[in-house]
């Protein structure tokens, strides 16, 4: 899932400078911090990399937007449903005193990860622009980074200000 929106009159152009807002970790992310913040300075580093292709500059005094970040990470159950032909029908001949229905079977698990990103006037505070990118969270620690990186890189694909050449 991808989706973005840019806030109403607004010129993204004229901002020069970003910064971010402190991340904060609840629920069940407090049990491991470590992975966690190291998980949203991979997030800060793919962000910045997005926007300063874009001519922005990362400033801590007064820049102009502020990036907040919002992380949700939950684990999915994959099923599949039972099909009489090949999950009910019986390998022999003879009575047949009982019932089958078709059921949800649990195959596989996997965790899903949805990053929302918010860039809000540091002036005004109000949001000018707002990306949500939502997708399968690698299980092997070695390709978070990668992960991360693409997924970031594919939501500012669909950012109103282009990358400057």
């Amino acid at each position: 899932m991808l989706n973005t929106e840019t806030g109403a009159n607004v010129d993204l152009t004229k901002y020069k400078t970003f910064d971010f807002y402190t991340v904060r970790a609840s629920g069940d992310t407090s049990g491991n911090i470590a992975i966690f913040n190291a998980r949203v300075e991979l997030l800060k580093e793919a962000i910045s990399t997005e926007l300063s292709k874009r001519g922005y500059t990362q400033k801590t005094d007064q820049p102009d937007m502020l990036v907040n970040i919002g992380i949700r990470v939950k684990e999915e159950i994959q099923t599949r449903q039972t099909d009489w032909k090949t999950d009910g029908a019986p390998r022999y001949i003879g009575q047949r005193n009982y019932t089958w229905k078709s059921e949800e079977v649990e195959v596989g698990r996997y965790k899903e990860g949805t990053v929302a990103i918010h860039l809000v006037d540091a002036a005004k505070n109000t949001m000018v622009w707002k990306g949500v990118i939502r997708g399968v969270v690698p299980e092997k620690q070695k390709n978070i980074q990668e992960a991360a990186q693409n997924g970031i890189k594919t939501l500012f694909e669909k950012f109103p200000v282009p990358v400057k050449q």
